[in-house]
């Protein structure tokens, strides 16, 4: 029998919530902020939007959320998560204690890409990365229509590799929160590009862009280095994984440059006499999230 969906996006400032038909139109979707520092809060919050959506709808649905983390395989509590009020929990059974039913737990760069998978950019192809470019670098991948999490459950966590073939100056890195030196999140979000471009204290580049078309030589010079840094993140994970497709989402996949730029970028590195790789924008935006939770599968 076919259901309607619920997909929750649980994020350090916001939760979100969409109810999707069976056959994937959207019938309700609202947001509320994220109790601060308090994890009973979060779990309330999430049973109270449920069952309100459901209410209002008269409807019963499946559950899927994602989370700026992951279940680890070998504790069965969250870890990995930048909104630290998460991890040392069992999310996945606290939250099913809370609402009385099955719910899908999955991180939420996999839910990303498995929007963009099902029925977004990357409808129709077999292997599908998705990446996020925001506050941070996620990323996902998504197989015959199913997220591909591997044992550890940090398949697809390309923001917490070294930045590849990196030039003199750029060794060893900035510090990541993960507690190494020169990740790829440390170049390549948002974060990064601002710094790069206005010094340290920055941490807002959806101003470059503009700033580089009126001809700020500064702004285009951090733009530049940003796209060959991104580039030569893609070109290792295109080596590894040769996808079908890669997708961008977050803040940075709308600078419109991207998907001119990368291309021509991207086979100065890749292991291949020719490189084809789509590069495309996420057909749900901000919406490819909590879509995606909505279309978790059991197990």
């Amino acid at each position: 029998m076919t259901q309607h969906r619920i997909g929750i996006d649980l994020g350090g400032t916001k939760i979100e919530i969409a109810v999707l038909t069976p056959d994937g139109r959207q019938t309700l979707r609202h947001r509320i902020p994220t109790p601060h520092r308090d994890y009973d809060g979060t779990l309330h919050a999430i049973a109270g939007l449920v069952r309100d959506a459901e209410a209002q709808l008269g409807v019963t649905a499946t559950v899927g959320i994602g989370i700026p983390g992951v279940i680890s395989p070998a504790t069965g509590l969250v870890k990995n998560a930048n909104s630290t009020t998460l991890n040392g929990h069992p999310f996945d059974r606290d939250i099913v204690r809370v609402l009385g039913r099955e719910v899908r737990v999955e991180n939420d760069a996999n839910c990303f890409a498995l929007s963009e998978a099902t029925d977004g950019a990357g409808t129709g192809h077999r292997l599908v990365f998705g990446i996020i470019l925001g506050t941070g670098c996620g990323g996902g991948i998504v197989v015959d229509g199913r997220v591909h999490r591997g044992p550890h459950g940090v398949a697809g966590e390309w923001g917490h590799n070294p930045l590849p073939w990196p030039n003199p100056d750029e060794y060893p890195g900035m510090p990541c929160w993960c507690g190494q030196n020169g990740c790829l999140e440390t170049w390549v979000a948002g974060p990064a590009l601002a710094r790069d471009c206005d010094g340290p204290g920055a941490r807002d580049a959806s101003h470059i862009p503009a700033r580089a078309a009126a001809g700020d030589r500064q702004a285009q010079a951090a733009l530049d280095r940003h796209l060959d840094r991104l580039a030569r993140g893609l070109a290792g994970m295109i080596n590894l994984l040769d996808p079908d497709v890669i997708v961008l989402g977050g803040g940075l996949s709308n600078m419109p440059h991207l998907y001119t730029g990368l291309p021509n970028l991207l086979p100065r590195h890749v292991f291949s006499d020719s490189i084809a790789t789509p590069i495309l924008p996420a057909r749900h935006g901000d919406s490819s999230g909590v879509r995606g939770a909505a279309w978790l599968r059991p197990g």
